[in-house]
Parts: C-alpha cells; sequence; structure tokens
C-alpha cells in the first residue's frame, strides 16, 4: 500500500489520520511522515484497516439487530 492508497482508503472509510494513529495506538507524526521512499506505509496497515472496516460492519448490525429486538 503507498501513500495515496492509505489516503484513499482512509477517506473512503471516513477515518482521519489522526483518528487512524489513535486507535492504532502510534504517534500521529510517524504516520504522517509515511511516503513512498525512506519511510513506506508498514505492511500490517493495509489488513489493520481490512480488520478495522469489518469489524466496525459487524458492529453497526449487531447494533441495529438488538436495536430491531428491542434490547438496546
Amino acid at each position: 500500500m503507498n501513500k495515496q492508497e492509505f489516503t484513499d482508503f482512509l477517506k473512503n472509510i471516513d477515518l482521519s489520520k489522526k483518528d487512524f494513529a489513535e486507535l492504532s495506538n502510534i504517534s500521529y507524526n510517524t504516520v504522517n511522515n509515511w511516503n513512498d521512499t525512506n519511510k513506506p506505509v508498514p505492511p500490517w496497515v493495509k489488513s489493520w484497516l481490512d480488520n478495522y472496516v469489518k469489524a466496525k460492519s459487524y458492529n453497526d448490525v449487531k447494533d441495529k439487530v438488538l436495536e430491531i429486538e428491542g434490547i438496546k
């Protein structure tokens, strides 16, 4: 994943770099300094983002089911 793909992915899931940094417990400066040459986006970021999207979708569905069932 290059820097532009990372930026686009975050935009598509409505997550800022600052939010990502806080959620992944990385300093914002580190995230903001990732680039395509000497400090590339780490390989684990793509799978982390994929799992974030899946977990968020799961939670949204779960919350809706609980709401429909009157549990929440």
